[in-house]
């Protein structure tokens, strides 16, 4: 680290400290439920997005199956008309 960023970072240090020996109890009561509160708000957007990815690879799996049936009902297809060809 530099010179000059090891200021900036002492002085910001400072600056915490001294805002933190001003702050009352109840700002600190009031950080610390908005602190809880963005955990609470994280934790439901993590279990939706869980969801949603479980239901996504759902979907893949059965786009794969689809697109797997279409291949052997075209395969079969082609051996129907290759025998009606043949006759």
């Amino acid at each position: 680290m530099t010179l000059k960023t090891t200021l900036k970072m002492t002085a910001a240090a400072a600056s915490l400290a001294v805002l933190a020996g001003c702050a009352s109890s109840g700002a600190l009561e009031e950080v610390r439920m908005t602190a809880e509160s963005a955990q609470a708000d994280a934790a439901e957007a993590r279990s939706i997005a869980t969801q949603a990815q479980n239901t996504a690879n759902q979907a893949q799996r059965d786009a794969q199956a689809a697109l797997q049936m279409s291949q052997q009902n075209r395969e079969e297809m082609n051996r129907m008309f290759e025998r009606s060809m043949r006759k």
